[in-house]
Protein backbone atom coordinates (compact mmCIF):
# COMPACT_ATOMS: atom_id res chain seq x y z
CA UNK A 1 0.00 0.00 0.00
CA UNK A 2 1.36 3.51 -0.95
CA UNK A 3 2.59 5.55 1.66
CA UNK A 4 1.88 9.36 1.69
CA UNK A 5 4.51 12.09 2.37
CA UNK A 6 4.46 15.24 2.96
CA UNK A 7 6.85 17.74 1.22
CA UNK A 8 6.67 21.11 2.43
CA UNK A 9 9.08 24.52 2.20
CA UNK A 10 8.93 23.67 -1.59
CA UNK A 11 9.86 26.78 -4.24
CA UNK A 12 6.66 28.01 -5.37
CA UNK A 13 7.31 27.98 -8.84
CA UNK A 14 7.82 23.85 -8.50
CA UNK A 15 5.00 22.09 -10.21
CA UNK A 16 3.64 18.61 -9.82
CA UNK A 17 5.63 16.92 -12.45
CA UNK A 18 9.12 18.92 -10.58
CA UNK A 19 7.67 17.38 -7.87
CA UNK A 20 7.23 13.77 -9.05
CA UNK A 21 10.40 13.97 -11.22
CA UNK A 22 12.29 14.60 -8.02
CA UNK A 23 10.78 11.91 -6.43
CA UNK A 24 11.14 9.38 -9.10
CA UNK A 25 15.04 9.24 -8.80
CA UNK A 26 14.45 7.39 -5.83
CA UNK A 27 12.04 5.10 -6.71
CA UNK A 28 8.87 4.67 -8.89
CA UNK A 29 6.07 7.14 -7.93
CA UNK A 30 2.44 6.88 -7.79
CA UNK A 31 1.12 10.64 -7.62
CA UNK A 32 2.40 13.90 -6.56
CA UNK A 33 0.41 16.91 -6.14
CA UNK A 34 1.26 20.49 -4.93
CA UNK A 35 -1.57 22.02 -3.00
CA UNK A 36 -2.44 25.40 -4.33
CA UNK A 37 -3.75 28.64 -3.01
CA UNK A 38 -7.88 28.79 -3.89
CA UNK A 39 -7.76 32.66 -4.17
CA UNK A 40 -4.38 33.75 -5.67
CA UNK A 41 -4.21 30.11 -7.67
CA UNK A 42 -0.10 30.50 -6.43
CA UNK A 43 1.14 27.34 -4.47
CA UNK A 44 1.42 27.40 -0.79
CA UNK A 45 4.72 25.82 -0.73
CA UNK A 46 3.84 22.11 0.07
CA UNK A 47 2.78 18.96 -1.54
CA UNK A 48 2.16 15.34 -1.21
CA UNK A 49 3.59 12.38 -3.03
CA UNK A 50 2.41 8.62 -2.81
CA UNK A 51 5.94 6.03 -3.52
CA UNK A 52 5.18 2.75 -4.92
CA UNK A 53 6.33 0.93 -2.06
CA UNK A 54 7.66 1.41 0.97
CA UNK A 55 11.51 0.64 0.25
CA UNK A 56 11.30 3.77 -1.97
CA UNK A 57 9.32 5.73 0.45
CA UNK A 58 12.02 5.55 3.64
CA UNK A 59 14.54 6.02 1.00
CA UNK A 60 12.63 9.21 -0.03
CA UNK A 61 11.99 9.99 3.62
CA UNK A 62 15.95 9.81 4.18
CA UNK A 63 17.20 11.10 0.90
CA UNK A 64 14.96 14.02 0.51
CA UNK A 65 14.34 15.41 3.81
CA UNK A 66 16.37 18.82 3.95
CA UNK A 67 17.77 18.47 0.53
CA UNK A 68 18.05 21.86 -1.22
CA UNK A 69 16.13 22.53 -3.86
CA UNK A 70 16.14 25.92 -5.55
CA UNK A 71 17.50 27.52 -2.42
CA UNK A 72 15.23 26.13 -0.19
CA UNK A 73 15.46 23.24 2.32
CA UNK A 74 12.66 20.69 1.85
CA UNK A 75 11.13 19.04 4.54
CA UNK A 76 9.97 15.51 3.76
CA UNK A 77 8.33 13.32 6.49
CA UNK A 78 5.56 10.64 6.37
CA UNK A 79 1.95 12.19 5.89
CA UNK A 80 -0.53 11.71 8.61
CA UNK A 81 -4.42 11.91 7.90
CA UNK A 82 -5.92 15.29 8.83
CA UNK A 83 -8.18 15.22 11.42
CA UNK A 84 -11.28 16.72 11.62
CA UNK A 85 -11.85 19.68 13.35
CA UNK A 86 -14.54 19.54 16.68
CA UNK A 87 -17.98 20.93 15.76
CA UNK A 88 -18.39 24.77 16.45
CA UNK A 89 -20.01 25.75 19.73
CA UNK A 90 -22.85 28.39 18.73
CA UNK A 91 -22.46 32.05 20.07
CA UNK A 92 -26.30 32.32 22.46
Amino acid sequence: MPTKIFVGNMPYAMTKEDLKKLFSEIGPVVSASVIIDRETKRSRGFGFVEMETEEATQKALETLNEFECAGRKLIVKEAHEKKPLPPKESAE
